[in-house]
């Protein structure tokens, strides 16, 4: 009962402290009737403010806020979860299928086996489709070409270490004799395919092919090291999906300039660019090339497998001409800078962005605001708000008295709050079970947290119930791995770590910590001790940090905490790697790829696997997940990714949140009729209890109207 006594006595305080203030602010119909241009601004807070608004760049919510009404995407969801085109109309997606054929293998039927018998026996095979194998029937239906790909010679240089002191690689230089190989042709992508064809082939035929003789290097360099050089350049078989968009016409950046091909293909490119340093090269890397055929289509043609890939051209569009290279070395000579370093990273674009979305960017100061203005040759019309204001107020008291008066359109209700204000007659509720969860994250590239019993120790000492009942107030439910706890991908079948302070400390035992005269865990003379970090302005998180501490020292941690303003907690701690132990939550979107936030590749500094968790049977299993097209089977890969999890302990995962959001009631849509007449609506949420879907078509009006039947 302490915990709950302490957390209701700080808001009475508060209230007493900041009444002043709150009497001084005017009323939202004083606002209006002073001020009727108030009336088309919307006015949402954060506690936090943004880090830089580049979607290629940003890790923060609050970012991507601000970038999802500045710039637009190929494509996005629907209200039932569908994808539909926003920059594209339409889209293609199918896939190009090789294989080098086999010239050691034998090939049933058949005493040749060059290119050309290998077709003939495949075509053979497709006209006698009443004694196929169901599975094989298919891939054959899936074909709509079989062609042959001569062979060819070509050349790539690759940089190598001689030895892991060397501080420069050499160049070797690769030559390669490649055999002919056969392309396949499918209407939709098959990831059976080859498995099926060996049915056809024999089952040896890819597994037997090896590229070996067909490699050589200079400078020569060992047998082990040319295999890998051949298993790379030339793979037995390869699946190369393909994506064709066809863009929206007569679509301009806020600037003006036409939104075309070449912006699609150098948002790609950019993300790849290494000094950009972007945090979503990940989802990117499967690309092979990204290929312009005219101003409205492009294609992009993927290396292999890539379930996720269509999801991924959400991301907003950046302006070509406003960010390539020249554009970027006039910038470094006008802020004196080298051209030969400076990045998009450093630009001022990232403070002063422009894209093709509803809203321009109109002014920026840091920790305070910024202010957007609607963009009125919006391509599907300009929205009905003209300004977007997006405040920072760190104190949520604060933000709630302000909601009262008018000041601010909406107010994320506190868990403390939600039971009153969901029923108040004045506003519109909205409510749901959050997309993410919070957690402790450990970097386990230090000591202690190199150690799984030391990890799943920390986790069983805190009272996570307890959490759930006095600091969210019931607001929340256990989780126990990294999937959105309302798909199949979340194993339910785990259960969450129990609370036993002595069950942790005989893990902590066999880990080698004793409790010395003191009473504090100590091992080779040195004491349990760390720091654990949040930002500042969540009082949820501040309330953690305090039950953690004092659950951690209870049995023998000297556990030090604090608590640091957003940007700095994000830029110099997060992105540096410079933390021991920090209380953070991730916002989650349906598809089960996590490679960014889990894959050992993604340790490095401004990546996502800040926690530094790696582990081979995790990495396969991430790559098997993102390679799956049939969902049964990848629910399958999610479980056991998330046993991995549940055992490993990179995380103490906390909980998954309830939320609920109120507005005022006099928020509404505004529509047209059948006939042209106006009508307003009221705002229901999607599937995924996004409320603020049809925001464009939001208006605030001085009293309430009738509502349209079914609106």
């Amino acid at each position: 009962m302490t915990i709950k006594r302490a957390l209701i006595f700080v808001p009475v305080i508060l209230i007493v402290f900041l009444l002043q203030s709150y009497l001084w602010v005017p009323t939202y119909d004083q606002q209006t009737k002073g001020n009727p241009q108030r009336l088309h601004e919307y006015i949402t807070a954060s506690t936090g403010d943004a880090t830089l608004l580049n979607p290629i760049l940003s890790t923060d919510a609050t970012s991507s806020q601000i970038e999802n009404l500045v710039f637009d995407g190929l494509i996005d969801y629907n209200e039932e979860l569908q994808f539909r085109g926003r920059l594209a109309t339409s889209w293609e997606l199918y896939e190009e299928a090789y294989f080098y054929v086999n010239r050691q293998a034998d090939i049933p039927g058949s005493s040749e086996n060059d290119a050309k018998a290998v077709v003939a026996l495949l075509k053979k095979s497709m006209r006698t489709p009443g004694s196929l194998d169901p599975a094989l029937k298919t891939s054959f239906e899936n074909i709509r070409e079989i062609s042959i790909e001569p062979s060819k010679d070509f050349s790539t240089v690759k940089q190598e270490k001689t030895s892991q002191t060397d501080k420069k690689a050499r160049e070797i230089k690769i030559q390669v004799r490649a055999p002919a190989r056969i392309k396949l042709s499918l209407a939709k992508v098959d990831q059976d395919l080859f498995k099926n064809l060996e049915s056809v082939l024999g089952n040896a035929y890819f597994s037997s092919f090896t590229g070996d003789k067909f490699v050589s290097a200079s400078p020569l360099v060992d047998k082990e090291k040319l295999a890998v050089y051949a298993r790379e350049l030339l793979p037995p078989t390869e699946h190369n999906p393909v994506l064709i968009f066809h863009l929206r016409p007569n679509v301009k950046f806020q600037d003006g300039h036409v939104f075309d091909a070449n912006d699609v293909k150098f948002t790609f490119d950019a993300i790849m660019n290494p000094k950009s340093l972007s945090p979503r090269i990940a989802d990117y890397e499967p690309v092979k090339y990204v290929e312009v055929i005219d101003p409205l289509t492009v294609r992009i043609v993927y290396k292999r497998l890539y379930s996720p890939a269509f999801g991924t051209w959400g991301m907003g569009v950046l302006p070509e001409h406003l960010l390539n290279q020249e554009a970027l070395k006039k910038e470094a000579v006008r802020l004196g800078e080298d051209p030969k370093t400076f990045s998009l990273r450093q630009s001022s674009f990232n403070r002063h962005p422009i894209g093709t979305g509803a809203f321009t960017f109109t002014e920026w100061k840091s920790d305070q605001f910024i202010s957007l203005s609607r963009y009125e040759d919006y391509w599907e019309g300009p929205p009905n708000y003209k300004r977007f204001t997006f405040r920072i107020v760190p104190d949520l008291l604060t933000q709630e008295l302000e909601f009262y008066s008018g000041t601010l359109d909406n107010y994320e209700v506190q868990p403390h709050q939600v039971k009153r204000l969901e029923k108040d007659p004045r506003f519109q509720s909205f409510s749901g079970t959050s997309f993410g969860y919070s957690y402790i994250g450990y970097n386990m590239r230090r000591k202690p947290f190199d150690d799984p019993r030391v990890r799943r120790a920390l986790g069983m000492a805190i009272d996570i119930g307890k959490i759930i009942d006095y600091v969210l107030y019931g607001q929340g439910e256990r989780i126990t791995g990294p999937f959105v706890k309302q798909t199949d991908y979340y194993n339910h079948h785990i259960k969450p770590l129990p609370y036993d302070p002595e069950g942790a400390l005989r893990l902590l035992g066999e880990a080698g910590w004793k409790r010395n005269k003191k009473g504090w865990l100590e091992k080779d003379g040195k004491k349990l001790q760390f720091t654990l970090i949040t930002n500042s302005g969540n009082d949820i998180r501040k309330a953690i940090l305090a039950i953690a501490q004092d659950a951690w020292k209870k049995i023998g941690v000297d556990i030090r905490t604090d608590m640091l303003e957003w940007s700095v907690f994000i830029q110099e701690r997060v992105h540096k790697l410079d933390f021991d132990a920090l209380i953070l939550g991730w916002v989650m979107g349906i598809d089960p790829d996590l490679y960014q936030i889990w894959h050992s590749s993604q340790t490095h500094p401004n990546q996502l696997n800040f926690v530094g968790f790696k582990n081979k049977e995790a990495d396969d299993l991430i790559v098997k997940i993102r390679q799956e097209y049939d969902h049964k089977q990848q629910v399958e890969y999610c479980h056991e990714f998330h046993s991995i999890i549940a055992n490993e302990q990179p995380y103490t995962f906390l909980y998954v949140g309830k939320w609920t959001a109120i507005l005022d009631k006099r928020i509404v849509i505004k529509d047209l009729d059948q006939g042209g007449n106006m009508l307003y609506k009221k705002i229901t949420p999607t599937k995924t209890g996004n409320y603020t879907f049809h925001f464009n078509r939001w208006i605030k009006i001085p009293e309430m109207p009738e509502m349209s039947q079914g609106g």
